[in-house]
């Protein structure tokens, strides 16, 4: 089947993300059709919008924008008609549900979600926190951290925290290497979230042979052998099992997915220690 593709313009004045995974999320729901994105973050004044307008001029499309000042948004619309490129207010329906909801009116900030808050503060503690526990690094404070993820060789642990870290969670992870005991912290690591991270042999086999490709190294060994592998996440399972800790099937899953799916057990987790 050919693909066909259209321009998509996203205008903030922010950062863009926001934009971004919105525009992500609705074009993949078209099978056959890609968009070629151009995206124009930190637009906040007339001069840079005229920027902006200029290439829309020579790329017509759809235009998503998340811009605050009624005289941008009024200018970038008047241009987009003169187009024909149709344009959506992306935060613009939010914004009069809770108008309506809470019956006050929102003030006009720029990239206010990106302010230096404690929030913000929270997630880069995590994010050091979690490069520094990463891959078994570190493994004597474990109790500091909020999860720990642990697993065979090429289960996503890695991108995995760093995911979680940027949601503000203190994760670490912990590799789950043939005859190595686990460390000592383990038993004192009460109050962490401790879950296992599993996939299928095959799908663990596929990666690991791609990495050994890349690292031009001898493919001869257990380390990418079928039966070895399955005796290796077996283990793991039955590890998990002993200790009643949670696991997530990886093989199907996106990092995304995985960090949803252990925000979720997180929540549950914390719950249980509020509760005594």
């Amino acid at each position: 089947m050919s693909r066909s593709y259209f321009h998509l313009h996203l205008v903030s004045d922010s950062t863009g993300e926001t934009l971004i995974n919105v525009g992500r999320a609705a074009a993949v729901q078209y099978e056959g059709i890609s968009a070629i994105e151009h995206v124009y973050p930190l637009v906040r004044s007339g001069a840079q919008l005229e920027r902006v307008i200029s290439e829309i001029k020579a790329a017509p499309g759809l235009v998503l924008y998340t811009l605050v000042g009624h005289e941008l948004i009024e200018r970038l619309e008047e241009a987009c008609r003169e187009t024909g490129s149709p344009t959506l207010n992306v935060l613009q329906p939010v914004h009069a549900l809770l108008r309506s909801y809470l019956g006050a009116t929102s003030t006009e900030r720029p990239g206010a979600q990106h302010m230096l808050n404690a929030e913000y503060f929270k997630r880069i503690d995590a994010m050091n926190f979690t490069l520094a526990h990463d891959d078994g690094a570190l493994p004597d404070d474990l109790d500091e951290a909020d999860v720990l993820l642990i697993g065979v060789s090429r289960t996503s642990k890695t991108p995995t925290s760093i995911y979680l870290a940027n949601r503000g969670l203190k994760t670490a992870n912990l590799p789950l290497v043939p005859s190595m005991p686990l460390p000592p912290s383990f038993e004192r690591a009460k109050k962490v979230l401790i879950v296992g991270l599993i996939a299928s042999p095959e799908r663990i086999v596929q990666i690991r042979q791609n990495r050994l490709l890349s690292l031009k190294a001898d493919e001869n060994s257990a380390y990418i052998d079928r039966e070895s592998v399955a005796d290796e996440i077996a283990a793991s399972r039955r590890l998990c099992a002993k200790y009643r800790w949670p696991t997530i099937d990886v093989t199907r899953r996106s990092i995304e997915e995985t960090a949803a799916a252990i925000l979720d057990l997180y929540r549950e987790h914390r719950l249980k220690f509020i509760a005594t």
